[in-house]
C-alpha cells in the first residue's frame, strides 16, 4: 500500500502534534491497519457519500491515541483518506479532534480530487 499526504493534512498533523504527542506513532498503527483493511468498517470508518466525486473517500471515526491515555478508539480523533484501491494507494486528506471541528472540510475535499 503507498500512503501520501496533501499540503493541508501536513499542517493539520503538525498543529495537532503539539497537543498529541503520541499522534506519529497512532498513526502508523492506523496504516497498518489500513494496509489489511483499507475499506470502510462501520463503526470505526465509513464512506463520505454526496460529495459529487468518483474517488472513494472514508472517515476513520476511532483511532486510538496514547496521548490520550485510558480513552482508548473513543480518542475523539478523526482521519479522512481518499482510498485507489485499483492503484492500491491511500492519500490523507484530513486529520482533526471532534472538539476542533463538527465535521470534515468539504470543500477541501472536493478541490484536492474532482
Amino acid at each position: 500500500m503507498i500512503f501520501d499526504e496533501i499540503t493541508e493534512f501536513k499542517k493539520d498533523l503538525k498543529a495537532l502534534l503539539k497537543k498529541y504527542r503520541t499522534l506519529n506513532e497512532d498513526l502508523s498503527v492506523v496504516k497498518k491497519v489500513l494496509e489489511i483493511m483499507p475499506n470502510e468498517r462501520p463503526p470505526f470508518s465509513f464512506r463520505i457519500d454526496g460529495l459529487g466525486i468518483e474517488t472513494c473517500v472514508i472517515k476513520v471515526k476511532k483511532i486510538a491515541c496514547k496521548s490520550l491515555a485510558g480513552r482508548g478508539v473513543n480518542s475523539g480523533l478523526r482521519l479522512i483518506y481518499a482510498h485507489y484501491e485499483t492503484e492500491n494507494k491511500i492519500i490523507f486528506i484530513e486529520i482533526y479532534h471532534k472538539n476542533d471541528k463538527e465535521i470534515e472540510d468539504r470543500d477541501r475535499i472536493i478541490n484536492n480530487f474532482k
